[in-house]
């Protein structure tokens, strides 16, 4: 088994995790020839925690051919993908200012589920096999004023997040309660992580 794995997300925060538990990795991205966003289009009825699990594991497919396409040397390959739920409603990424600002409205005051689905895929001889796992923690926020909520779109942080907002910036400040996995929230749950990789029999 190799001692690095393929991480096929943009997201900093998720190679800060990894970071954290000692996984060397290195970024299998998109080109600017495959529509990556498409993976994350919603279905009509689709369940929050469905959603995203299926996104995970689209995701995973799509940097298999990725990894095929590059002749690249073989090694696990980590995917993830989080969503904010609030009751059945999904609350993706905002589009705009107007829609970040409206997200964190509808947040504000209540408890919210954040869902993160974590696929990997590594080879086992001359195959390769894949396992799942999912983590979904509970979040609360205090009631926050649309000043508060202005100065926080203002600042740019919302963007490309799901649910409008990220647990480690200054929203923080509103957050009254979590039930469940910090690491989760962030975008890769640690635990369920480490799980995935030691069935693949990764050195950790």
């Amino acid at each position: 088994m190799t001692s690095f794995l393929y991480l096929a997300s943009q997201s900093p925060r998720r190679r800060q995790l990894l970071d954290q538990i000692g996984v060397r990795h290195e970024l299998l991205l998109a080109t600017p020839d495959e529509d990556a966003e498409a993976l994350e289009a919603e279905r009509p009825g689709e369940l929050p925690a469905d959603y995203v699990r299926r996104v995970a594991r689209a995701k995973l497919d799509a940097a298999r051919v990725r990894w095929q396409r590059r002749g690249l040397p073989p090694a696990p390959i980590l995917c993830a993908d989080t969503t904010v739920a609030l009751g059945t409603r999904i609350l993706g990424k905002p589009r705009d200012a107007d829609d970040a600002h409206a997200t964190l409205q509808a947040l504000s005051g209540r408890t919210h589920r954040v869902i993160t689905a974590v696929s990997l895929a590594w080879p086992a001889g001359s195959r390769w096999r894949s396992a799942h796992a999912a983590s979904t923690s509970r979040v609360r926020f205090a009631s926050m004023t649309d000043a508060a909520i202005a100065h926080y779109v203002a600042g740019g942080e919302p963007f490309g997040k799901a649910g409008a907002y990220a647990i480690q910036s200054e929203i923080a400040a509103w957050i009254d309660h979590i039930e469940g996995s910090h690491s989760g929230i962030m975008g890769l749950p640690l635990y369920e992580t480490a799980q995935l990789l030691r069935q693949a029999r990764f050195p950790l």
